[in-house]
Order: C-alpha cells, then sequence, then structure tokens
C-alpha cells in the first residue's frame, strides 16, 4: 500500500496468469463476486465493458444500508489494463495494471481522488477497503485457476 497525492495505491502477485486477471475486471458476473470490501455484495443494473460504457451497481454493505454506484469505463486494454471513473459520491478514477511476470502477475489498484477534499474524506475508508477489495480478488483467482 502506497499513500501518493490524492492516490491510494495497492498491488498484490498472484500465481495466474495476467489473462484470469483481466478477465475478473472485465465480465461482469465476476467483478460482482470481487468488488468491494468484505462483507459487502453487489447488485449490476448495467455493466457495459467498453471505453464509454457505463456500470450501474448498487453495493450492499453488511449494515444493510446501500451504496448506488455510477461508473464509467474510460479505458481497456486487453490483458494489460482497466480504467474506470467513478462518478457517484467523492469522485474519482481507478486504474488497473496487470503486469506479466512469466505466468504470474503484479495487479495494481489505483485510486485517484478528483480533490484533496475528497481524498481526505476518503482515505480512512478506502486504505483497507481496497486491501480486502484486493484479498477478494485474490481468492476469486484463486478459484478460477482451479
Amino acid at each position: 500500500m502506497t499513500i501518493g497525492e490524492n492516490e491510494i495505491i495497492s498491488s498484490r502477485e498472484v500465481d495466474v496468469p495476467r489473462e484470469l486477471v483481466f478477465r475478473a475486471w472485465t465480465t461482469p458476473n465476476l467483478l460482482a463476486q470481487w468488488w468491494g470490501p468484505h462483507g459487502f455484495t453487489n447488485t449490476f443494473h448495467e455493466c457495459d465493458v467498453k471505453p464509454g460504457g457505463e456500470w450501474l451497481f448498487t453495493m450492499h454493505g453488511p449494515n444493510g444500508a446501500d451504496y448506488p454506484n455510477h461508473n464509467v469505463f474510460v479505458e481497456i486494454v486487453p490483458i494489460e489494463r482497466v480504467v474506470i471513473e467513478h462518478l457517484s459520491g467523492h469522485g474519482f478514477r481507478v486504474t488497473g495494471t496487470f503486469e506479466d511476470l512469466g505466468g504470474r502477475t503484479k495487479v495494481t489498484f489505483r485510486q485517484l481522488f478528483k480533490t484533496a477534499e475528497d481524498f481526505e474524506r476518503a482515505k480512512p475508508i478506502c486504505v483497507e477497503a481496497n486491501e480486502q477489495v484486493m484479498d477478494r480478488l485474490g481468492k476469486l483467482l484463486v478459484e478460477m485457476a482451479t
């Protein structure tokens, strides 16, 4: 975990090829399984995985609260990168990059906030939440690989 200027960066190395990582980021039913911190579930209303495509979903918290989310896919580079603009609540951009390590993959999750104010408000929650997201992604990738 690294904290940059208005940015939280998490990365992990996983024992799966980057094609699987890319699939987990771009297949709606897989994305729904790992997106969000521990205990959260998702209901996808629209997930058009292409540049300019909308991703509308509701995150359901373990406390019963619902969190509507509106996102747009900005960039999709097969097996290398996915960029998502989060338009609801705190404004931020998520960039997922997938670096080939000879059959393994380094996954980097960058969350760049539009303003320092949004960053400071979200940081206490997002630092740990992003690590949990990476945990959930890693667990799904192990299941996908077996």
